[in-house]
């Protein structure tokens, strides 16, 4: 994914997407926030920015990069750091909450059972792990990220997580206008 940053991919909005904020002005999600995929971390910093403890990993290190420069700039107690989702584990920590806006939709099925384990040796016992990824709705002529549907995220996270909801949502991008069609789930882990 470094090559995607020379320039400004397609899901660097500038801004966080507006199905997170939603969760944030609600207060569904903890004190602790992990953001898994990262980017140039205008989701993490807008949960820092409510006083949630926010670190935010990328396997990118250019993206890790400009968020720690973004960061920097805005006076932003966000953390960053290059980790691969595979293996949250190597981050020695428990989270809150953990929230992903585009990564999940980028697996293959064996890579999100990999995923959904990594998630949970980050996740803390009750805590809740908030996916926005682009649903099967989305038309796929202008190509894009594997699409997804309810029974995916369903199946992906039957053992050991209950599914709170799955709901329409819009993924804000460089290409849509309007964003493109998403669902927005909350899982728990158990």
């Amino acid at each position: 994914f470094d090559a995607s940053y020379a320039g400004v991919p397609p899901w660097d909005i500038g801004k966080p997407q507006s199905a997170f904020v939603a969760l944030g002005r609600r207060g569904e999600v903890g004190r602790e926030v992990l953001d898994v995929g990262c980017g140039t971390g205008e989701n993490t910093m807008y949960f820092a920015h409510l006083g949630r403890r926010a670190l935010g990993v990328d396997a990118s290190g250019v993206a890790v990069g400009k968020a720690k420069e973004k960061a920097k700039a805005r006076g932003s107690s966000a953390e960053f750091l290059v980790a691969d989702a595979l293996d949250l584990g190597t981050l020695q920590r428990k989270f809150d909450a953990a929230i992903d806006s585009g990564l999940f939709h980028v697996f293959s099925d064996g890579r999100r059972r990999e995923y959904v384990r990594s998630l949970g040796d980050a996740v803390r016992p009750g805590g809740r792990y908030f996916v926005l990824c682009f649903s099967e709705e989305e038309p796929s002529d202008w190509g894009g990220p594997r699409r997804v549907s309810r029974g995916e995220i369903k199946a992906a996270f039957a053992e050991g997580w209950s599914v709170e909801y799955i709901k329409p949502a819009r993924f804000e991008s460089n290409l849509h206008a309007g964003g493109g069609a998403a669902w927005l789930s909350s899982i728990r882990k158990l």
